[in-house]
């Protein structure tokens, strides 16, 4: 089925990469918006809206779409908590896909971790590893802080410590740990690696980003999903069937 999309963020580089998954898709974009514009007036006539902008600019994007029942794919971040319980009360009357990482591979990931972690026992060493492009400024990655999360939450490590980086003479590992490190140099998109390790044997679970296209055709993969979900906030464990 082919979707006529509306694209909000559209001048900015995941804007581009959208269109062009857009096109590989053989779906139709009929608006292209950005902070400021106005987001009534361009929605009409849409059946996917596609939110990809700046955290004070998806309320409105979600209160119109949540007013005339357009599904909301929303790959935006950094919104407050405040700005998050309006964007969800706006939304209470339409379906919606809110994620930070629309990647696929990287969302099969945070599953196989989560699962891992349930599996395997806590004499199992778990070391969270991954590298980005040398222009990247905050470490560790939020996606490494999300496989984390999993980590802590779905096993008995609550109680670990993170240890970033090991330097000196610190002692041998201890049972309550969880290594943290971030490698940063080149153009790399983006790699991630969660290392279980235990007396006689290591299970090491990797997803590696060469494009940053993956991103842009799995939140139309994702879009395609939803225009036939009942109302509610989804998310990519929801669309990959993880849940």
């Amino acid at each position: 089925m082919s979707l006529n999309i509306l694209i909000q963020g559209a001048l900015g580089r995941m804007g581009s990469a959208l269109k062009q998954a857009v096109e590989e898709r053989g779906h139709t974009i009929v608006a292209e918006i950005d902070l400021g514009d106005c987001v009534e007036d361009a929605i009409a006539g849409a059946d996917l809206a596609i939110d990809f902008s700046h955290h004070s600019a998806t309320l409105a994007l979600a209160k119109c779409a949540g007013q005339k029942g357009i599904p909301l794919i929303i790959g935006t971040t950094g919104h407050s908590e405040e700005e998050k319980a309006n964007i969800t009360k706006a939304l209470e009357a339409t379906p919606a896909v809110w994620a930070g990482n629309y990647s696929l591979g990287v969302n099969l990931l945070f599953y196989l971790t989560q699962r891992a972690s349930e599996i395997l026992p806590n004499e199992y060493d778990v070391e969270v590893i991954e590298m980005h492009h040398r222009y990247k400024k905050d470490a560790p990655s939020g996606t490494a802080e999300n496989l984390l999360d999993r980590v802590k939450a779905a096993s008995q490590r609550s109680d670990h410590e993170l240890l970033h980086g090991r330097e000196g003479i610190i002692g041998e590992r201890t049972d309550r740990e969880i290594g943290v490190h971030s490698m940063r140099g080149g153009d790399v998109v983006g790699d991630h690696t969660v290392v279980f390790s235990a007396l006689g044997e290591r299970l090491e679970l990797t997803h590696k980003a060469s494009d940053r296209m993956i991103f842009a055709r799995g939140a139309i993969h994702a879009g395609e999903w939803l225009v036939s979900q009942q109302p509610g906030i989804y998310h990519m464990q929801d669309v990959l069937g993880l849940k």
